[in-house]
């Protein structure tokens, strides 16, 4: 197959090809797209063979769900039943946005579409380029992030290609993405409701809506060995190809023992990358060495992380070390995906597990 690239950087401009993008969605037939968090892998989220065509694209196990995007709150209730009040709280809060909710599903929608459960999962992206091909599509595009099923999520079209070319109809080249991060998923199906994968919209934004929020424990305690339930957390994600290890601690600390062990790496023959803050960079021997962003700015650090990671892959980095980020806020998403691709290999330093 030949996947034909364009490029929309305007939903208006661009109407022409988005059109001939729905239609290829109404078909069966897959096409990536730009959201605000990162890019997506469409499929009509009703055709119970587009699904299998996007588990099959991405290598993704088909008992991962797939989460459904819409462009209008009416409908949610053709796609969910039983939606409780919290949910349209959430919605008229964060809709459109980089949030997703998991509601009991209606008879709609197939069990290809929702990994074989009885719940879906729902955004309303805030882009107008994903808001138009959804709506020219029909109305519901199931879309997982368009990488093959372990590799770092695309926050542009370039990793889309890498990934996916030749096995896709079309890609919408939208430029880079804001975010950098998928959204943040709240099972809205139990009370109090619960987050079952961290993003953008953070707890204390969640509890501002809703009051009382809790989280999955499979998130909370990875040594529970309780199998998360979100789309994209139960299997390995987010991985490079090198081995990832992060590293926690007093930043003197943190620093000398990463420099030890890269130039260690180094004498083995291994091409060595770091991840670190910008205050830290200069400090690194290692070959590689790139800027997540500035201590404490979440913002940046997570729209560039995936980056980082394709980089490095890029350059043959074999051993990576990051720096651990602040865990407060948006930094709960960041370090659950950097764990995550590190295959929660962390480091410890710090005085109290001394």
């Amino acid at each position: 197959m030949e996947t034909k690239i364009v490029t929309v950087q305007d939903a208006a401009l661009g109407e022409n090809i988005l059109v001939e993008a729905g239609e290829i969605l109404r078909k069966g037939g897959l096409v990536a797209f730009p959201t605000e968090t990162v890019y997506g892998l469409g499929g009509d989220a009703l055709n119970p063979e587009s699904s299998k065509k996007i588990y099959a694209a991405k290598g993704r196990p088909s008992d991962n769900p797939l989460i459904v995007h819409i462009c209008c709150m009416e409908d949610l209730q053709k796609i969910a039943v039983e939606i409780p009040k919290e949910a349209y709280a959430l919605a008229e809060a964060f809709w459109p946005g980089p949030m997703t909710m998991v509601l009991k599903k209606s008879p709609l929608v197939p069990y290809e579409t929702t990994g074989g459960l009885d719940t879906v999962a729902v955004r309303m992206p805030n882009h107008p380029v994903a808001l138009a091909l959804i709506e020219k599509s029909g109305g519901f595009i199931a879309a997982p992030s368009a990488n093959t099923s372990g590799r770092p999520s695309p926050t542009s079209a370039k990793y889309v290609e890498e990934d996916l070319y030749g096995r896709i109809e079309m890609i919408i080249d939208g430029g880079f993405v804001g975010i950098g991060l998928e959204s943040t998923i709240v099972d809205v199906t139990v009370t109090p409701p619960q987050i079952l994968r961290p993003g953008y919209v953070t707890e204390r934004m969640l509890q501002q809506v809703c009051g009382q929020v809790a989280w999955d424990e499979a998130i909370v305690h990875v040594e529970s060995g309780k199998a998360p339930r979100a789309p994209g957390m139960k299997y390995r994600h987010y991985a490079p190809k090198g081995e990832l290890v992060v590293v926690r601690g007093e930043n003197k600390r943190v620093v000398d023992y990463i420099n030890q062990c890269t130039d260690a790496a180094e004498s083995a023959g291994e091409r060595t990358g770091v991840i670190a803050t910008r205050e830290n960079a200069s400090l690194y021997h290692a070959k590689v060495v790139h800027v997540a962003g500035a201590a404490g700015d979440e913002e940046e650090i997570a729209r560039n992380l995936y980056d980082i990671l394709r980089r490095f892959d890029e350059e043959g980095v074999t051993r990576i070390y990051s720096e651990e980020f602040s865990s407060d806020g948006l930094g709960q998403a960041i370090m659950n995906r950097l764990l995550k691709a590190a295959g929660q290999r962390i480091v410890d330093l710090s005085e109290k597990s001394s």
